[in-house]
């Protein structure tokens, strides 16, 4: 049945996300994510701890300077030390000053935990919750208290974690979050104690907070929500300390697409999901997971001859939602095992009105199965796919011609690097250009070489970076004879797009990649040369 409820929506990307391995922010990327998540529309950004380092507070201090529309800025911090008054703890007195409108704090719900890593007995865990909201509230109107390990801690001593609860609350805590923290409780059991705090403690907020140790952080914040909990903590894209946190960009569209809640109190523009979520990742360094469910470039897409023709019937044939809904687009793939139809369907894209019975068609039917004989693979190159179709059917021109190129590998240096060099000569409407460039390897300087001998007539290819290569040996059995395979992800910070080429020379099948990538770029923004 349709739930009306309203999910608050709380994003821990720059804390807990930035804790994961391989994530690290500038001062720079924070502000650029607190910008993108808050266009998004979620209700609140945890964006770090001021007394942590250096570089959180400068963050918190030019963060004062953002005008946020929706999100509010949560600054993160602990219980203070037990031996100190609320107001002599430096980390406390910093979250202060980090100037958010709101704080989280946690505390141990644990009673092992407390006693063990803090050194305090029961009254004393009790104590150190309760002056620590108690004394915060009195300076903020929001604090939102995050107890850490409750679902380990209630298996411990459910008394205690209940009492922590309580204690938060009596002293003026706005949220509670039960916290999963080693994502290790099973969802039936993540419902069953959010259901007893909600019983507990009626018409309190109550927040849900989990990892994905088990691969079921999504499923058990699900299971919060279901039992009581208005609040959903997480990562945008899902990374976090270990195994990540709950993904934000999965859970969203299933409450609000399942379950019809309303995610967020403005609410969240879901239409974006897609496009925030690569804009995070792209700041984070991280590529969107082709299969992830939503936002993934395979999320939509279809190869099998069957699907593709019954999905071009009957929308929603192989899709559990409309992917415009949130801000995806249907793929069909061509492969050996494409038909007609499918051939069709995507040729359309780029040539409307084409038939089946077209002889365009049967060209381009033939021709996918003889260069997929050879070795091409175009479902995994949409880009190249796209300009065979426009080669074939279009009277298509292309923007350059390669003259020549040429690489030379030199022996490693003395600090163990390896040197290498290409030159590269492109015509452009009668006019040529050579340039000559060092790389990292061959195929890096070819990289470089033919996109500053193409930036002389086309300026806009100084947009394209290289995201992706992948080299596959096509003939096991021919060792170092074998023809290889060489797919490259390509973006302009905009789009993302994939190129193949296949050769016996590793070399030739990079640049016949390259060239494609540069190529697929000028006919997207069909470019005219500038004059030399």
């Amino acid at each position: 049945m349709p739930d009306n409820r309203i999910i608050e929506i709380f994003d821990s990307t720059l804390r807990d996300g930035a804790q994961g391995e391989g994530i690290s922010y500038s001062v720079r990327d924070k502000l650029y994510i607190i910008k993108a998540l808050d266009e998004f529309g979620v209700d609140y950004i945890e964006a770090g701890i001021p007394a942590s380092n250096p570089k959180d507070t400068e963050f918190f201090e030019r963060a004062r300077e953002v005008s946020l529309v929706k999100a509010k800025l949560c600054a993160f911090g602990s219980t203070h030390r037990k031996n100190l008054q609320p107001e002599e703890d430096p980390n406390l007195n910093a979250l202060l000053h980090a100037g958010t409108p709101c704080v989280t704090v946690f505390g141990k719900a644990h009673l092992l935990h407390a006693e063990r890593v803090l050194g305090v007995s029961d009254n004393e865990n009790l104590e150190l919750v309760g002056t620590t909201i108690e004394y915060l509230k009195k300076h903020l109107d929001e604090v939102i208290f995050d107890a850490e390990h409750f679902f380990d801690g209630f298996a411990y001593n459910p008394d205690h974690a209940l009492a922590i609860v309580k204690a938060a609350f009596d002293v003026g805590a706005d949220c509670v979050t039960l916290c999963d923290t080693n994502g290790g409780t099973l969802p039936e059991r993540i419902a069953h104690l959010t259901s007893i705090v909600c019983e507990k403690f009626p018409g309190k907020r109550i927040g849900i907070h989990t990892h994905d140790d088990s691969g079921l952080a999504v499923a058990s914040a699900m299971s919060a929500v279901n039992a009581g909990a208005s609040m959903v903590q997480g990562t945008f894209t899902g990374i976090g300390e270990r195994c990540g946190n709950c993904d934000l960009s999965v859970i969203i569209p299933n409450l609000t697409l399942k379950y019809g809640m309303q995610c967020g109190a403005s609410p969240v523009k879901l239409a974006s999901l897609m496009e925030t979520a690569r804009r995070v990742s792209d700041i984070s360094n991280i590529a969107v997971r082709p299969t992830k469910p939503y936002t993934g470039k395979s999320a939509f897409t279809h190869k099998g001859g069957m699907h593709i023709d019954a999905t071009e019937k009957l929308d929603g044939a192989y899709e559990h939602i409309n992917p415009k809904l949130v801000g995806n687009k249907r793929r069909l793939l061509a492969s050996e095992v494409s038909g007609r139809t499918t051939v069709v369907e995507l040729a359309r894209q780029v040539i409307p009105g084409l038939e089946r019975t077209s002889p365009e068609t049967a060209l381009i039917t033939e021709k996918l199965k003889e260069l997929e004989h050879e070795g091409y693979q175009f479902e995994a190159a949409d880009a190249s796919f796209e300009l065979l179709i426009r080669k074939l059917a279009c009277d298509y021109k292309p923007h350059f011609d390669v003259v020549l190129y040429k690489t030379t590998d030199d022996f490693p240096m003395a600090d163990g690097k390896l040197q290498s060099s290409a030159m590269v000569q492109v015509e452009v409407g009668g006019n040529t250009e050579t340039t000559a460039s060092l790389g990292n390897g061959p195929v890096n300087a070819l990289d470089i070489a033919l996109k500053r001998a193409l930036t002389v007539f086309y300026p806009v290819l100084s947009e394209v970076k290289l995201t992706d290569f992948k080299v596959r040996v096509l003939e096991a059995n021919s060792t170092t004879a074998a023809k290889v395979r060489v797919l490259i992800e390509s973006t302009d910070s905009h789009r993302v797009w994939t190129t193949v080429g296949v050769s016996h020379d590793i070399i030739e099948a990079s640049f016949i990649a390259l060239a494609d990538a540069l190529e697929y770029k000028l006919s997207m923004s069909e470019n005219q040369p500038t004059n030399k």
